[in-house]
């Protein structure tokens, strides 16, 4: 039987058993059962993919494609959008006074590996790619798990200044920080040599030794070859300073924009596989150091197979709800997806400038469950199980009720050797106080749905 539902404006099919029942449970669709195994195919956002040992996308978060939260009028990540757009607009100017940067703001967030992993060089091992940290439709394709995605294909396309702004779906676990689906803004600034060197036209934007020869994509260098904070071996040093304090200038800017000209900032040097040298931009916000950034020098090998030989370029990248949450003291990220009129009804886009601070609608009680269970005998806690595939079975059933799961403890009987888990669950709602009965009950489909999914034994 084939099930089609409609949730939060996007179009969802499942083909189930006629035994699967469906109901409504605190404004999010529940489902009774645990979905049943893959079928062959899967739709997303209007295309069908072949389904495979891959696929770990579940009907919840699809229900999120189509949401649009950051186009959302007088919503807080559509605020926080703006000022960076503005911000940007203003910033960079052509000679006839318009502005240099391009916004794309509803770019597919379906992705090949490709544009998600080879295409920035994140090596074949590396841990982002693994099942348990991305969104799989199947192994060729995944939900965005960063809008860096889209660089390739836009600067292969022909721009050299743009912002590209929208969902990003990662597997993680539940707290007030922490959600499944979160906006992202990514910009990619390219400058050639004429631009860079326009007061210095002596200077070289390439080392003298390098050969300009395309890179084979195959030969992606690990992580230890990248570390390397000075530059790139094909940069000059003059063009990786230059670079570098424009980059840094513009970035600062935008950090007082958004927080006030006399916040107090640090770079911190890190490691991307997709710019080198990288840093994290920091401030000093309510008595912590806070990251606010991610950013640095392009790796050139991604400008070479984009097509373009003769530039530099800097990327910077930054989540709209960490923004949003510190500038409107917004303390819950399960917020930001509610259309209650008391939380939206704060926001508004009339005036930019002016960011209030959210004001609780109620404060409403928590419940708390614990739930154990024997793992399979031939499955370990470290090897083999996956808390996120836990996570993500209790948004499917739980909805967005659950505010934090925690494994409070784990165990390896000495004498079966078979392994236990626990994890702690608090229930709160975001618009009205659950009984103890109605989360008991929801608690009892998530133990049940454990069972069939995992083949778990409850304790």
């Amino acid at each position: 039987m084939l099930l089609t539902l409609r949730v939060q404006g996007s179009r969802l099919s499942l083909r189930t058993g006629s035994s699967c029942r469906i109901r409504c449970l605190a404004s999010n669709a529940v489902v009774e059962k645990t979905p049943p195994p893959a079928q062959p195919e899967v739709e997303v956002n209007g295309s069908t993919y072949a389904t495979d040992s891959w696929t770990n996308v579940t009907p919840k978060i699809l229900s999120y494609l189509g949401a649009n939260k950051h186009l959302q009028r007088d919503h807080p990540l559509s605020i926080i959008r703006q000022r960076i757009v503005n911000y940007f607009y203003g910033a960079y100017r052509n000679q006839r006074g318009n502005p240099l940067f391009s916004i794309y703001d509803k770019l597919n967030p379906v992705v090949t590996v490709q544009q998600n992993f080879d295409n920035l060089l994140i090596p074949s091992d590396h841990v982002s790619r693994q099942k348990s940290d991305c969104y799989y439709i199947n192994q060729h394709h995944l939900l965005r798990a960063h809008t860096t995605a889209h660089q390739v294909e836009l600067i292969s396309g022909g721009l050299d200044n743009f912002l590209v702004v929208g969902e990003v779906y990662r597997r993680d676990e539940i707290d007030s920080t922490h959600y499944p689906v979160f906006h992202q803004a990514d910009a990619v600034r390219l400058v050639t040599k004429d631009k860079l060197f326009e007061r210095n036209p002596g200077l070289e934007m390439f080392e003298e030794t390098w050969t300009g020869s395309v890179a084979d994509p195959k030969l992606i260098l690990p992580s230890s070859k990248c570390m390397d904070q000075t530059k790139q071996p094909c940069h000059t040093l003059e063009a990786v300073k230059l670079m570098e304090h424009e980059m840094k200038h513009v970035l600062v800017g935008l950090t007082k924009e958004l927080f006030g000209s006399r916040i107090k900032y640090r770079w911190v040097e890190t490691y991307f596989p997709f710019t080198q040298p990288s840093w994290e931009l920091e401030i000093f916000f309510k008595n912590n150091w806070l990251e606010v950034l991610g950013c640095g020098i392009m790796r050139h090998e991604i400008l070479q197979q984009s097509g373009v030989h003769q530039s530099i370029g800097y990327a910077f990248g930054v989540g709209l709800e960490r923004l949003a949450m510190v500038l409107f003291d917004i303390p819950d990220i399960r917020l930001f997806w509610s259309n209650d009129s008391g939380f939206l009804s704060q926001f508004s886009e009339k005036d930019l400038l002016n960011l209030p601070k959210y004001k609780p609608i109620s404060h409403y009680p928590q419940c708390t469950n614990d739930l154990s269970f024997w793992l399979p005998s031939d499955v370990e806690v470290d090897a083999g199980f996956s808390p996120n595939d836990f996570y993500d079975l209790v948004r499917t059933v739980a909805g967005d009720i659950v505010e934090q799961i925690s494994l409070v403890d784990k165990f390896k009987h000495p004498k079966t050797g078979k392994s236990s888990v626990c994890f702690r669950i608090v229930y709160r709602h975001m618009e009205r106080t659950l009984t103890q009965a109605e989360v008991n009950d929801i608690h009892k489909q998530i133990a049940n749905a454990s069972v069939e999914s995992f083949n778990v034994q409850i304790r």
